[in-house]
């Protein structure tokens, strides 16, 4: 019998970072990997039955702590442009976050300090499109203004961060 995973919340359950054991942490290497290998595969790397391996993935998956996804490249499916956008705005930092996520086309948004108050990125099917997208941000009440970061190649992208 093996023992079960060590997905547990510090601080009794206050939405604390998750703590992971050794053999969790490892599985989610494989997988960051290679998000298609085999459980057993998995189970063997690791010394789990792929049983075993199959139910820690899932709890690891239900706790939030990870997710399995496909990862596409923009430009294969007729998606030339891609840009981040800073965006400043007044008023509630979270509205406008909420806002800015209804948005189709938005597909990462994160509340900062610095320059901007918020930062988003969008995928686009060329200019024309991007300047749609850039005016239904700045048609949101609190957006006060916007700065575009047009990619002009992706040198680097990984999510290979590991559980460091």
């Amino acid at each position: 019998m093996t023992t079960p995973p060590r997905v547990r919340r510090n601080s009794a359950g206050s939405g604390g970072p998750v703590v992971l054991d050794d053999l969790s942490k490892q599985i989610i290497e494989q997988l960051q990997a290679d998000g298609r290998k085999p459980y057993a595969a998995i189970g063997k790397a690791v010394g789990l039955s792929e049983a075993a391996v199959r139910q820690r993935v899932q709890r690891l998956q239900d706790a939030g702590v990870m997710q399995i996804v496909a990862v596409t490249d923009p430009l294969t499916l007729g998606f030339p442009r891609q840009a981040m956008i800073g965006v400043n705005c007044e008023g509630d930092l979270e509205k406008v976050a909420d806002e800015l996520a209804n948005i189709e086309e938005i597909d990462y948004v994160v509340l900062t300090a610095g320059s901007f108050d918020v930062i988003v990125e969008v995928v686009c099917e060329g200019d024309g499109h991007l300047l749609e997208i850039l005016s239904k941000i700045r048609a949101i009440p609190a957006v006060r203004a916007t700065e575009s970061f047009v990619y002009l190649k992706l040198r680097k992208q990984t999510y290979s961060w590991g559980t460091r």
